[in-house]
């Protein structure tokens, strides 16, 4: 039985339209299962309204963002506000992103003040570690990672440091086919933790990196792997539920 609750969360990026999504739903409820785990899913941020419409009726899937502004309010055409976010409702906020790093440039200081924000407002905060192909094979791995929590967490209120959740995802391996073993992941959970200066025993770390259903169950049997930031395979009823399944399994 796992210490920490396991949370499955789907990070749909820019995919599925309407009817994909009514699919997915129709599917998900054709499949009778008891959830014991924390089922999230992060829509792009024009569904998010209608996902949680849903998620009301179905009561077992929390909904939340992939991106928020670090600024609150005022005239930033195409951003998305914390606040906002936190008016619809939303559950949490995915910041940091290999994507939002690379191409978007978001540097560890900007990524900070959407941390602070988001949590001022009430949001939990799945904040992205990891590192590229040429920093782990160059060894570079935690000094990269140590780097990216000193900086892009600093200055989290004590009171606050609940609504945050850490997701190990090695660049390398997202939307490659490859994924860490379960031994690199551990490894690199376990330092995270050591690393976090508040909280560290109960902060949920997630691992992301082409998570499938036939590789979570090596990685859900690690002590410091609390579950999993899911891509590709969030996109599929029949395999977020299988996802869904091994954590539910894992808290038992």
């Amino acid at each position: 039985m796992k210490k920490r609750a396991v949370h499955m969360v789907g990070n749909w990026k820019m995919n599925q339209t309407l009817e994909e999504i009514s699919h997915f739903f129709i599917e998900m409820s054709k499949m009778k299962m008891e959830l014991k785990c924390k089922a999230w899913i992060a829509p792009q941020a024009i569904h998010i309204s209608i996902l949680k419409e849903i998620a009301f009726t179905t009561g077992s899937i929390q909904i939340g963002a992939q991106n928020c502004s670090e600024h609150e309010a005022g005239a930033f055409t195409g951003e998305i506000s914390a606040l906002g976010l936190a008016d619809l409702g939303v559950e949490f906020v995915i910041v940091g992103h290999s994507e939002r790093r690379t191409l978007y440039g978001e540097s560890n200081e900007l990524l900070n003040k959407k941390v602070l924000l988001a949590m001022k407002h009430g949001l939990k905060v799945i904040y992205c570690v990891g590192e590229s192909l040429a920093e782990r094979e160059s060894n570079q791995t935690f000094n990269i990672i140590e780097t990216q929590l000193s900086v892009g967490l600093k200055n989290i209120p004590v009171e606050l440091a609940h609504l945050l959740m850490i997701a190990y995802e090695p660049v390398w391996a997202i939307g490659t086919g490859k994924s860490a073993t379960a031994a690199e992941a551990e490894e690199a959970h376990a330092f995270i933790r050591s690393k976090l200066t508040t909280n560290a025993e109960q902060t949920i770390i997630l691992y992301g990196g082409s998570v499938k259903p036939d590789n979570i169950d090596s990685l859900l049997c690690n002590e410091n792997i609390d579950g999993a930031l899911i891509g590709g395979a969030s996109l599929k009823a029949q395999d977020f539920r299988a996802l869904c399944s091994s954590g539910s399994t894992a808290m038992m």
